[in-house]
């Protein structure tokens, strides 16, 4: 039995100082707050997605597209921001926590500007981002004075969370400025090119300063995969809704166990295909290629929620709903997964071993992936032959679901093997 006395430190939230986490502190996990805070995206890619399949239903693709652009990075990168620096500089405190709360409030303001922004794309007015960066003022008022604090906090590193402070700020004052300006839908994305630039640029600045932030490796791995099965949970209300459609039109036939099993097996290879690589020891391992690893996750996570929205395409087709063909409708799905395992190889997979990871992380090839990569695209190619032959749509999702189970078989049986070389 356990008698040990739990240190004072962990039984109260007093103020701590904020001198930065060891990097190679043992047992890093997530935190039951950042484990809540995550919550607040669930809501968000929930309205980012149901807004997309309804524009790609009424057969509206760059209302879609832009629309569905722009609220993934501007959700993705609201979790960046405060998973990159918790995972720096958490220190738990009432201070801490009630920041987070702060942002939490700040996502859910933004979730709420998402129906505004889609519907100024839709009609062709002057694009309103208003709310949505109303929800960034919130947050990143809040995400400043951490780093801020950072930096009085932790003199090692001042200059680094100072350089995240102003970039923060440049940011958010453009993000403001745009927002008041009533430009167009042109101008306004030629304005937003330049404000994503600064935004991803401001990280790669910081870090290069004092050896950068105190980051986790396994703890950042970690929560990006907690982020990624949040987007997988929308693949899972596509497949239920998929499976729905196919049981309110046809009753329990054939077709609805198709449906089913389509929609939860191409979601659950997707989960697998995810998780098979080492992200966090290859982190670890090599700090320095954090960037193009985190940065790219954002494009994975992004097709993920498109997969998922693309299963509700699906399921409004099968109820007679959708203004788009049977054609159409395959490629909401099947260009979604082709972007997510494409983006898994060319950042996971070096020529040779069983992701493109390797390619960048790692500098190895081998003829096995360029295989499976050609097997996945002839298996996307048949999804849409089928369409196009007019297969019915419950088919059709169920060649689609091989596409990504083509890696998972190959690397349980085979690339496993690279893996092991190439992370020893």
């Amino acid at each position: 039995m356990n008698t040990a006395t739990p240190a004072p430190e962990t039984l109260h939230h007093h103020t701590r100082q904020m001198g930065g986490r060891d990097p190679h502190e043992a047992h890093r996990a997530a935190t039951p707050l950042e484990l809540f805070f995550d919550l607040t995206f669930v809501t968000s890619f929930a309205f980012a997605a149901s807004h997309y399949a309804h524009a790609l239903a009424e057969g509206h693709y760059g209302v879609a597209l832009i629309g569905f652009g722009f609220a993934s990075f501007a959700i993705c990168w609201a979790w960046v921001n405060f998973s990159w620096f918790a995972s720096a500089y958490d220190t738990d405190d009432w201070i801490f926590r009630f920041a987070t709360m702060v942002q939490m409030i700040g996502v859910l303001i933004l979730a709420i500007g998402l129906p505004r922004m889609f519907a100024s794309i839709e009609h062709g007015e002057q694009f309103d981002n208003s709310v949505m960066v109303l929800g960034y003022v919130v947050m990143r008022v809040a995400l400043v004075f951490q780093w801020l604090r950072a930096a009085r906090q932790n003199p090692a590193r001042r200059r680094a969370c100072l350089s995240y402070a102003i970039a923060i700020s440049v940011a958010q004052v453009g993000w403001v400025a745009l927002s008041l300006s009533h430009l167009t839908l042109g101008p306004s994305f030629a304005f937003i090119l330049v404000l994503v630039l600064i935004e991803l640029a401001g990280p790669v600045i910081a870090e290069r300063r004092d050896g950068g932030t105190p980051w986790h490796a396994h703890h950042i791995a970690e929560r990006h995969g907690l982020f990624a099965i949040i987007a997988l949970g929308e693949g899972v209300v596509g497949s239920v809704a998929a499976l729905s459609a196919v049981v309110e039109e046809q009753g329990w036939t054939m077709d609805a166990a198709l449906a089913g099993i389509a929609g939860t097996g191409l979601t659950f290879a997707m989960w697998w295909v995810y998780f098979i690589i080492p992200s966090a020891r290859i982190l670890h391992a090599r700090r320095d290629k954090a960037f193009v690893w985190g940065y790219t996750q954002m494009a994975i996570v992004t097709s993920i929620v498109a997969t998922g929205a693309g299963l509700h395409v699906a399921a409004n087709f099968i109820e007679h709903k959708a203004h788009i063909g049977l054609l159409v409708t395959v490629l909401t799905v099947a260009v979604p997964v082709s972007v997510f395992i494409g983006s898994i190889y060319a950042l996971y997979t070096y020529p040779g071993s069983i992701y493109a990871l390797y390619t960048y992380l790692l500098g190895s090839f081998d003829r096995f992936h360029s295989w499976l990569l050609i097997a996945t695209a002839t298996v996307v190619a048949l999804a849409v032959v089928a369409a196009l032959s007019g297969i019915d749509m419950a088919v059709c999702l169920i060649i689609l679901m091989f596409a990504p189970v083509v890696t998972v078989v190959g690397y349980e049986m085979k690339g496993y093997r690279h893996q092991i070389r190439a992370v020893k």
